[in-house]
C-alpha cells in the first residue's frame, strides 16, 4: 500500500506543475524521452539477468498475444452489432489490445508485487506490448489511417531493432551470465531508480480528459473490456490452464493496464477518432487506479 500511495504522489506532482507555466509544454515529452532511452534500459540490463530461465516465463511473453486476440474479436462483434464508423473502429483496435505495460505497468507492478517482480513486466511488455504496437499496430494503421500514416514493412522492421529498451533486452539476454563490475551496478541502480517516478509525473503532466457525446458508448465498450474483461479473461484461462506463480499473476495484472499512450499518440496523427482516443488514454489512466487493486485482490483469491 506503501508504494501505491508514493506512485499516487508521483501522478499528483505531475498534474499540479502542468499547472506552473515555468514548465514548457514539452515535459512530459522529454520525461518520457528520458524514460525510454535511460531509465527503462538501465532497468532492462539490471532486472533480466535475475530471471531464472522456465517455462513458467512464457507466459507473460505469449499472454498478451493471446488478449490481443480476445479483444480484437470483441471489439469486432461490437463493431458490427452497434454499426461503429470505420475510424471508430480502428481508434478501438488500436488502443483496446494495446496496454500502457511499460509507461504505468512497471510502476504498478512494483507496487503491488515488489522489486523482484519487475522482470516479468519488462517481459510482458517487450515482447508482448512493444512488438504489438510495432507489428499489430502498424497493420491497424494500414487498414484503418490515413494514406501517410500508413507504415511500411521496412518502417515496422526498423521500429523493432532501433526501440533502444528492445536492443538492450537482447544485450541483457546475451551476457544473462555475466556479472557486472560493482560500479555498473550502481550506475545501473542509479539510473533505473528514476523511472517510476519520471514516468508518473510524465503521465500526470500528460493526462488529459476530453469528451464528447458521441463518443461516450464506444469508450464505455472499450475501457469495460481492456480495464474488467481482459483481465478476468486472462485470469480464467490460466487458472483454467493449471498456470500460477508469480510470473502468471503479473502478467494477467499487466493484461489490465489502460490503454497505451504511445498507441494513442499514432491513432492521434492517424485521425482516428481523436477525441475518443485522448478520452480512451486519460480516462483510462484515472479509472485503472480503481481496477487494479481489484485485479490484484481477486489473483490472492482465485
Amino acid at each position: 500500500m506503501e508504494n501505491f500511495i508514493i506512485t499516487i504522489t508521483y501522478l499528483l506532482i505531475g498534474v499540479t506543475i502542468k499547472r506552473i507555466p515555468r514548465f514548457p509544454a514539452e515535459t512530459g515529452n522529454i520525461l518520457s524521452l528520458f524514460v525510454i532511452y535511460v531509465s527503462l534500459p538501465a532497468l532492462v540490463l539490471l532486472k533480466i539477468p535475475e530471471l531464472t530461465l522456465s517455462t513458467s516465463l512464457l507466459v507473460p511473453a505469449l499472454l498478451p498475444w493471446v488478449m490481443l486476440l480476445i479483444s480484437c474479436l470483441m471489439i469486432l462483434v461490437l463493431s458490427k452489432l452497434l454499426k461503429w464508423e470505420r475510424q471508430t473502429t480502428g481508434c478501438l483496435l488500436l488502443m483496446i489490445p494495446l496496454g500502457n505495460t511499460s509507461f504505468l505497468g512497471i510502476p504498478m507492478v512494483k507496487a503491488f508485487f515488489g522489486e523482484q517482480a519487475i522482470s516479468y513486466a519488462v517481459l510482458y511488455d517487450q515482447l508482448g506490448s512493444f512488438l504489438a504496437l510495432a507489428t499489430y499496430g502498424s497493420l491497424i494503421l494500414a487498414l484503418y489511417g490515413r494514406d501517410e500514416c500508413k507504415p511500411s514493412l521496412a518502417d515496422v522492421g526498423k521500429k523493432i531493432i532501433t526501440f533502444p529498451p528492445f536492443i538492450v533486452l537482447i544485450v541483457a539476454f546475451i551476457f544473462k551470465n555475466t556479472t557486472y563490475p560493482a560500479v555498473l551496478t550502481t550506475i545501473l541502480q542509479t539510473l533505473s531508480g528514476t523511472l517510476v517516478p519520471l514516468v508518473m509525473v510524465a503521465v500526470g503532466y500528460q493526462l488529459t480528459l476530453r469528451l464528447s457525446r458521441e463518443s461516450t458508448a464506444p469508450l464505455c465498450f472499450g475501457l469495460s473490456i481492456k480495464l474488467i474483461a481482459a483481465p478476468i479473461c486472462a485470469l480464467l484461462l490460466c487458472r483454467v490452464a493449471g498456470l500460477e506463480g508469480e510470473a502468471v499473476d503479473v502478467a494477467i495484472f499487466e493484461s489490465g493496464m489502460p490503454p497505451m499512450v504511445s498507441a494513442g499518440a499514432l491513432a492521434i496523427l492517424a485521425n482516428l477518432s481523436p477525441a475518443l482516443t485522448a478520452a480512451l488514454v486519460g480516462l483510462g489512466i484515472i479509472l485503472s487506479f480503481a481496477t487494479l487493486p481489484v485485479i490484484y485482490q481477486l489473483l490472492q483469491i482465485i
